[in-house]
């Protein structure tokens, strides 16, 4: 019989319906909004794209759960946390794809959906969303946001691993308090200096919209449903009987926070408009964690492996989009709905050929290799276990058991 534990970790071996789901969303939506570079969607559908930017902020959400209940598990059993193996599962899963993507857009200048592009090592190094010049060098410009999940991959698990030394309820809402309201303090900060003094620069996206230490909210909401999760599963199991009712909050508090976005670049939006839209994303991840709920009972057809290319799809979709603004477009002579056809093909094709030839490949491998690094671990530990049982025993090296064991590769 499957203890609450088991039950939740058997859950999440498998692909949740609810948080494919919202990952779709969450791409589709940064799709549309970023569909601004080929002329937009039009007058009738602009409010289709409106609020297409927040697409990043559900991935943000997301990820702070998914990889936080990842560092958190293993925290919670007081075991050993492996850096080095949670940092190359981080490597594999995000570089290769990357690096492809990247290599394209320096290397192919007429790929780009802008002339300009910063320089390669701010790339390679997850450095340029802080210090790109985006007047000049918008090409692959929404790299961004993996500079900020790259950043939360270095730090979290130090931050948790020192906060997990002494487990404290009050000394964890006491961390997340402290995040929110320097996040408050910083956006407010700049904001007031920066509208004071108007810069000749786009201050807004270089120095509150794109900074990792602008946008941990979303990050931190996800974060706290893990440590909900993993420290409190009861209390977790509990409210989860309610989850139609956080998804119904989710939608009310998202919308108040759209409703503080309609001047995106204001202060008040840009104060307390992130964390509440990161708490109102975070109640739709609850409720979409929950296979009963209104979102996480039902596998639409196509959304599964819309979700599973997702990051080949953020990575590719302003080369597809150019490309076919280039090659295609001037040749069309048909609606504007053969033309968003011809772009939402043409975006799934470049991000299914990323992510079957690049992504998937190196994915299997590491899993493969993660699988046989295991295999040893158990080996060497059983060779150890009887090697020292025969030493107490008086009865030598257990030479039998040794061959076996190698024979076994």
């Amino acid at each position: 019989m499957l203890t609450e534990r088991n039950l939740i970790g058997t859950v999440f071996m498998n692909r949740l319906p609810g948080l494919d789901l919202l990952r779709t969303i969450a791409i589709v939506w940064v799709m549309l909004f970023h569909s601004f570079i080929v002329g937009g969607l039009g007058p009738n559908f602009e409010w289709l794209s409106r609020f297409g930017w927040a697409g990043v902020d559900i991935f943000f959400v997301l990820s702070g759960f998914l990889i936080g209940t990842q560092v958190l598990r293993p925290l919670q059993r007081r075991e050993r946390l492996s850096f080095g193996a949670f940092y190359a599962r981080r490597a594999w899963r995000i570089l290769p794809a990357f690096a492809v993507v990247l290599t394209l857009y320096v290397c192919f200048p007429s790929l780009r959906e802008a002339a300009g592009l910063q320089a390669w090592w701010q790339f390679a190094t997850f450095t340029m969303n802080g210090l790109i010049d985006y007047n000049r060098n918008q090409a692959f410009s929404h790299a961004w946001s993996l500079c900020v999940e790259e950043h939360f991959y270095l730090t979290f698990p130090l931050l948790a691993w020192w906060l997990a030394r002494r487990p404290s309820a009050p000394k964890f809402l006491g961390v997340c308090a402290g995040v929110v309201l320097l996040g408050i303090g910083l956006r407010s900060g700049v904001w007031l200096h920066d509208a004071a003094i108007d810069p000749r620069r786009n201050w807004f996206i270089e120095d509150i919209y794109y900074p990792s230490w602008m946008r941990l909210d979303g990050l931190l909401m996800g974060v706290m449903l893990a440590t909900l999760q993993v420290y409190r599963p009861h209390l977790w199991a509990r409210l989860q009987a309610r989850s139609n009712a956080c998804l119904l909050g989710g939608v009310t508090v998202s919308c108040l926070a759209f409703w503080l976005f309609r001047d995106r670049t204001g202060l008040l939006a840009n104060a307390i408009g992130w964390p509440l839209l990161s708490f109102g994303f975070g109640l739709l991840v609850f409720a979409a964690a929950d296979c009963r709920s209104l979102v996480g009972r039902w596998r639409i057809p196509g959304v599964g492996w819309i979700a599973a290319i997702s990051y080949s799809l953020y990575l590719s979709h302003k080369i597809a989009f150019h490309l076919v603004q280039e090659v295609i477009v001037p040749s069309m002579q048909g609606s504007g709905g053969l033309q968003f056809a011809t772009y939402a093909l043409a975006t799934l094709l470049l991000g299914a050929v990323l992510h079957y030839l690049v992504e998937r490949p190196f994915l299997r491998w590491r899993d493969r290799r993660a699988t046989t690094s295991r295999f040893n671990a158990e080996t060497a530990l059983r060779t150890t276990t009887a090697i020292t049982a025969c030493a107490q025993r008086g009865c030598g090296t257990p030479t039998t058991a040794t061959s076996d064991i190698g024979g076994s590769w």
